[in-house]
């Protein structure tokens, strides 16, 4: 799996915040929106913010575990959800940071097949699985999001390059 990313796109904390207000923001023309299901670990952040805009207080969790460091491995769901009326579900948000091979979002998908999905970058695997996104990123990149990451000194891509190439 690991071999498969051949990218590192680098997201900090401002960048989240914008692009999570930017999802926010095209969800509003959508709603009304009653609650959030956000995706752990990935989703708290962006739902944080998306319910700050958007007003609202119901926000529950399901927390699927399938990505350790650049592999994305088997998925298990290690808590769910309360559960949600059909009326409530159409107008109940999903929210997850990224989509990627679709895995995860399928399996919560399933569990609210009415709910609208929304993630604030996706790749093209998992693309269909939401509804709505912000950012669209190749299948081959990383995202390296800002709790996974610190700042420290990077050498210029070139000197990357070379020093592989040798």
């Amino acid at each position: 799996m690991k071999d498969r990313y051949e990218r590192l796109y680098h997201i900090s904390w401002e960048q989240l915040h914008r692009d999570s207000k930017a999802l926010a923001w095209r969800l509003l023309d959508i709603g009304p929106w009653s609650k959030i299901v956000t995706i752990t670990r990935g989703g708290l952040v962006p739902a944080a913010v998306i319910a700050r805009e958007l007003e609202i207080r119901v926000i529950d969790t399901v927390c699927v575990s399938s990505y350790a460091w650049q592999d994305q491995g088997q998925s298990n769901v290690l808590k769910s959800f309360q559960p949600i009326t059909d009326e409530d579900a159409t107008r109940t948000l999903i929210i997850d940071d990224l989509v990627d091979t679709g895995r995860t979002a399928r399996i919560v998908r399933d569990m609210l097949p009415k709910a609208h999905f929304a993630t604030v970058y996706a790749k093209p695997d998992g693309r269909p699985m939401v509804d709505t996104y912000i950012t669209e990123v190749s299948q081959d990149t990383w995202i390296l999001f800002p709790w996974d990451a610190e700042s420290r000194f990077v050498e210029p891509m070139v000197d990357q390059r070379s020093k592989s190439s040798t």
